[in-house]
């Protein structure tokens, strides 16, 4: 793969036999910035678990300290009204069953992030189950995306709160800011999420629990982090 002066460059600032502290990471973020926008930050946790098995599986929502930059484009299925209210609190569309048949038919672009719905429309979401499940946009009681107080859903949502979950690989990928929230938001962002990740250990899990932690920005050197610090 072909790479430009400025990441050949980046690249010589990390060293790959060594791992980093919070601090010491995002200052690299910083550093071996390539693009001239603001670029998401992301990182990596390589976990020693297989979601084969139920009680090795991890799928959970976090609201970071400082948000993560992204505005969530937020679908609400709700056939109990309040679609100026859900609107208002930060849903792009709200709608009932008449939504569901046009998602079914093909009439509306799944181009949401989100997608909540009353425990009253479950039911008749699973039309369209095979539709919105390949990308994650199932409505699920785990990640508390259905429940009753629909509005509140959305209010979290729009406040930064997401679901984050294993892969087949056993891995975790998420963001957890933009490069320029500057040093202390993505340090505090960071750390929660480690500390998450920690907190919601699942019961199956067996000896080391994560193998390695990455981060990087948009087309930067991935900087690994050193879990003893």
């Amino acid at each position: 793969m072909f790479r430009g002066k400025k990441y050949k460059k980046a690249v010589e600032l990390v060293n790959n036999e060594l791992g980093y502290s919070i601090a010491d990471a995002v200052e690299l973020l910083e550093k071996t910035n390539t693009v001239k926008f603001d670029p998401s930050v992301e990182v990596h946790f390589n976990l020693n678990l297989d979601p084969k098995y139920a009680d090795q599986m991890i799928r959970t929502t976090i609201t970071l300290p400082n948000g993560t930059g992204k505005t969530s484009k937020i679908c609400v299925f709700t056939d109990a009204g309040w679609e100026k209210e859900l609107m208002r609190a930060g849903a792009a569309r709200v709608g009932d069953s008449e939504l569901v048949e046009q998602i079914a038919k093909g009439e509306v672009a799944l181009d949401f992030d989100v997608c909540v719905a009353s425990p009253a429309m479950m039911r008749q979401l699973g039309k369209i189950a095979k539709v919105l499940g390949p990308k994650g946009l199932m409505p699920n009681p785990k990640t508390g995306t259905v429940w009753d107080d629909l509005l509140s859903i959305v209010k979290e949502i729009a406040n930064w709160k997401f679901e984050f979950k294993t892969d087949k690989q056993w891995n975790v990928h998420s963001t957890f800011g933009k490069l320029s929230f500057g040093k202390d938001k993505l340090s505090e962002n960071l750390q929660f999420f480690l500390n998450t990740i920690n907190e919601v250990k699942p019961s199956g899990s067996k000896g080391k629990y994560i193998n390695t932690i990455f981060v990087c920005n948009a087309m930067g050197p991935s900087i690994k982090l050193d879990l003893t610090k």
